[in-house]
Formats: structure tokens, sequence, C-alpha cells
């Protein structure tokens, strides 16, 4: 791995906010890196606010969606809540759907299925809306680029309005409202928010509309937060209040179906981290292994014998994905290996039979693997579809538009997208791809990269000092945990491998021969040698361990160089 030492903040603003605060000076640091140079701007960032939450008017298209809701309810028309099968879709979908049928009881959802329509608009879906009478549609965390799909529903007399975060193409469909922050021609201040984020700011212009407060809406933001962390969108602005008052929500008054899938960990406080590990991977189990519309159905329970059966449910997709997608990457590791492709710029792997639910998650464990922009293919009726995942600073994104004349359709992100083409285009495409990366990748971005905001000395952490680090939390892109460097520590002979398999690493580490801190590091047993030597540097975050009710700082370890 490659360690890189961020630059060092402003030694006179640094030691100035120290001072201001009465903080350690590392904090300070690290706080000037984030930006945070003030008593102000730090007491915004430590306590986040519902005022700091913009005015939801301010987004282009906002009253129009509005007025066209409340139309639809004057009329008694029939609206159905349209989402994606994932995380940000399913969530959305349970969030608004339960929040219109307070007021209106004409009120349906629709989840496309992952295998037979796919992502977003489906055409499938604007027929069961025409059949079921629905006049109004609202499409969140989808639909920015569904032009010909809404221009369909359109001609039955269907209306859109459409809550994405996605970056609209070049024109943008033909619906009554497009509540997008990423619009060029939308001002609204904040441009990260997620699909279930921008749907909340619907339900917060609804309710100031009806003369309510935004203290209402706070028991919806377990869902808002579980779809922030699910989707990696910065934590940052908007987001981190939403995710700080979400966390509260769902560590003190969850709805029924959070609560239930919180007995998969049972612990006294959920995290960020545990929202992304333990609720968000269960969700987006219902609709890779089953369908979406069970996630919709716990998320929206109101009969806890339901809600618990339904999580029973998806606790046993989410145990079949996890074994499906441990399967299909030995396959994928194996052939890797049998075709001798280790000198590649790419990674691109096909299977007729692999489950298309998991092929995202393999590409995800393969570029861990080897950390070269990777694809996953698997057959998908008469064509291939494959998941992509990338190394960070390469846009995986732009590389398959370079090799579109090879593709059917694709779609996606920098770092993640989805394709599909003719099963005859697969060997020029792998081609191309490989062609496309070699020529433009800087080969640095081969090899991973720890981001280390700063060396500390052992004698730095006390317990004061860990608490207020707690309070940069939520974490996310845009406000990582902090990464420490320690040079100088030696291994107290404890270390050893552990768990089922034997991959993590177990140790406990001493500066000066005197502090000691317990240290975990997952898939690290391969430097149990590096031990053996002498002092080493590691590179770690600051963690607590818990562990038969008690709890303990420890290093979550990043990695260890001689």
């Amino acid at each position: 791995m490659r360690w890189t030492l961020l630059p060092k903040p402003d030694p006179d603003k640094t030691a100035a906010l120290a001072n201001e605060l009465s903080i350690d000076p590392v904090l300070s640091g690290l706080l000037v890196q984030r930006g945070i140079e003030s008593f102000d701007q730090a007491k915004t960032f430590f306590r986040p606010s519902l005022e700091q939450l913009h005015d939801p008017f301010l987004m282009q298209d906002m009253q129009a969606a509005v007025d066209r809701i409340r139309l639809a309810m004057q009329e008694g028309q029939h609206i159905l809540v349209y989402g994606d099968y994932d995380v940000d879709g399913t969530t959305s979908v349970a969030m608004m759907s339960t929040f219109l049928k307070e007021s209106y009881p004409h009120v349906s959802t629709y989840i496309p299925d992952r295998y037979t329509e796919g992502y977003g608009v489906s055409t499938q879906g604007i027929d069961y809306a025409a059949d079921n009478e629905v006049s109004l549609i609202i499409a969140l965390d989808c639909g920015v680029k569904a032009i010909d799909k809404v221009a369909y529903a359109k001609e039955q007399g269907i209306d859109f309005i459409i809550c994405d975060h996605h970056r609209p193409g070049p024109e943008l469909p033909d619906a009554v409202a497009v509540l997008d922050p990423k619009r060029e021609d939308c001002s609204y201040p904040y441009k990260e928010l997620c699909g279930c984020g921008v749907g909340f700011k619907l339900m917060q212009a609804l309710t100031y509309t009806d003369g309510g407060t935004l203290e209402e809406l706070l028991p919806y933001l377990d869902l808002v937060v579980t779809a922030i962390g699910a989707d990696i969108v910065p934590m940052t602005g908007e987001n981190r209040v939403l995710a700080h008052y979400g966390l509260q929500v769902i560590n003190k008054k969850p709805r029924i179906g959070i609560a239930a899938l919180k007995k998969a960990r049972v612990k006294p406080e959920y995290s960020i981290g545990d929202v992304v590990f333990t609720l968000a991977p269960r969700i987006n189990a219902a609709g890779r292994m089953q369908h979406g519309n069970q996630a919709v159905a716990l998320l929206s329970a109101t009969d806890p014998d339901l809600a618990r059966q339904l999580a029973m449910e998806i606790e046993a997709n989410n145990t079949e994905r996890r074994s499906t997608d441990e399967q299909i990457s030995k396959e994928a590791l194996q052939q890797l290996e049998d075709n001798n492709e280790q000198d590649r710029f790419t990674t691109v792997v096909y299977d007729p039979s692999w489950h298309k639910g998991v092929i995202g998650i393999v590409a995800s464990r393969l570029t861990e693997t080897y950390y070269r922009p990777t694809l996953v293919f698997t057959k998908s009726g008469d064509k291939l579809a494959a998941s992509a995942r990338s190394v960070r600073g390469f846009d995986v994104y732009e590389a398959l538009g370079q090799c579109a004349e090879h593709l059917e359709q694709f779609g996606g992100h920098k770092y993640a997208a989805g394709l599909t083409m003719k099963p005859e285009q697969y060997e020029g495409f792998k081609a191309a791809f490989e062609a496309v990366v070699r020529d433009t990748i800087d080969p640095n971005l081969l090899t991973p990269e720890i981001k280390i905001d700063t060396s500390l000395d052992f004698r730095s952490i006390q317990p004061k000092f860990y608490r207020i680090l707690k309070q940069f939390a939520p974490f996310g892109p845009g406000n990582m945990a902090p990464v420490f460097m320690t040079e100088g520590v030696r291994d107290t002979g404890y270390a050893k491998a552990v768990g089922g398999d034997g991959t993590h690493l177990k140790a406990a580490f001493s500066q000066h021969g005197v502090l000691e801190f317990g240290a975990i590091g997952f898939r690290m047993a391969g430097k149990l040698d590096a031990l053996k030597n002498g002092s080493v540097k590691i590179a770690y975050n600051l963690d607590e361990n818990e562990w038969q009710g008690r709890v303990s700082l420890q290093l979550k370890l990043k990695d260890i160089k001689a």
C-alpha cells in the first residue's frame, strides 16, 4: 500500500483553534484540514442542527411538485410511489408512501424487478400504473434520464414527479417536476443529497405548505440515514445533519422494521458503520435474492409480528447472498489464475451461471484483491450483464463511454457502473476496455493508497482526546474517520491470527515501552511476520471494542510497515 501523509494544516490556525476550543492541537489540526477554522464553524460541525437544513423551495420545480400532489389529493387521484430496488430506492419508497398515507388513502408502491425490468423506470411499471388507474407517479432515486418512459406515461395520461440525485443528461424528461439538485439550472445550495434525501425535501415542502414543522418529520430520518450510509454520498452539509438526527432515531426510537433488522447485531448504540455493514446489506439482500418489495414491506410495517417475520426472511436472503457471493468470488479468482491474467490493467471475468444479484459485490471483492478496474459478467436473458467497480482516482464510467460501440447500454458513476451487451460483443469489449484503461490510467492508481491525516504519539490518546474525536462522527466521504500513523511501536508478544479462517490479526502495541493499546487488523494475518523484526510503524483508526459488556479503546489497523 502507498502511504500518503496529508499536508500539515496551517500551524497558526491550528494553534489558534486549539486555544479557542481548549483541545489537543492534533484535534484542531484535523478540524483545519476539514476547513473548520473558527469557533463558530466548529460549533456548527460538532452540533448539527435542524436549522442548518435549507428551505426545500430553493430546489428547482419544488413548488410545481407540491401543487401537483395537492391537486391529486383534492381530486382523489391514485398516486404510485416508484423507486429502485437498492437501499436508496426502497427506503425512499417506504418513506414517501408512509408519509402520504398518513393523510391520503389512494397511495400504492412499485419496485421494479432487478432481473426482468432492470434499473430505473420501466415500461412494465408504467403499464402497471395505467392498469390501476394511476394519475401520478412519484419516482425516487431514478427517472432523471427516463425521457422515453416519461413520454410513454404521458401518452397514457400519467404525470411524473421525479426525485433523483444522479447527474442529468443534456435533456430532462417532460415531467411535472424534476427535483434534482444536480440540474444545471437548480440553485439549491447543497448538491450531494441521495435519492431518499431529495424525497425528504419534498416531504419537508409538503409539510411546510400544510403549516407543519420539521420536527414532525424526524421519525423518517432512520430511513434517510440508512440511504445516506448505503449510497456513500458525502457526509457533509445537509447529509451530515440528516445522518446525525437519523442515528438518534435509530438508537432511540426506530421504526418497527429497522428495530427488527437491528436484532442481527445487538449493541448499545449504532454508528454509521453499523448502518452500512449491518442494516444496508440486509435491505439490499431483498432486491438481490428475492424482490425489493420485501424491503419496502418491512420498512413500512406497523405490525411487530409481521416485521419480525419479514426480518427473518430478509436475514435468510442475506445469508444466501453471502454464501453465493463467496462462491462466485472463489470461482472468479480461479478463472483469473487459470487464464494467467495477472499482468493486465483490468479484471474482466464472465460465467453465464453467476447470480446477477451479487455480481456487483463480487466485482468489489475482486477490486480489493487485484486493485484494478473490474467487471464481472453473467448471462441475463439473451444479453450479457455486468457490474463495474473501479479503483480510487479512476473514472470507470468515462472509460466505459470510450467503449460504447461495444455496448448496448450502460450507466452509473465514477466508481461503479452497470452495463449490458450482446454476447458477440464480449471479446471486442474486453480488448477495448483493457486498451482504454492501459492508455489512460496513472499506474500509481493500481496500488492501494492510505491517506494518513496526521502522525500521533500514543501519549496523546487520552479519554478526553477520544471523547472529542467521537464527535467528528458521523463519518463518510468528505469527513472520513481520521487515519493516524504512529512510528516506533512494538508488538507486546500478543499478536496472533484470529477469526474462523485465521485471516485476521489481533495484537497489542506499545510505544515508549509503557503505553499499550490492543489492535485488530481485518484480513491482515499476513502481517504477523513483520511484527517479529522489532519496531514497526502502523496506520490505523481509533475505535472502541465491545466485549462481554466491557468497552475499551482499540486501534483498527489499516496497514503495518517495518
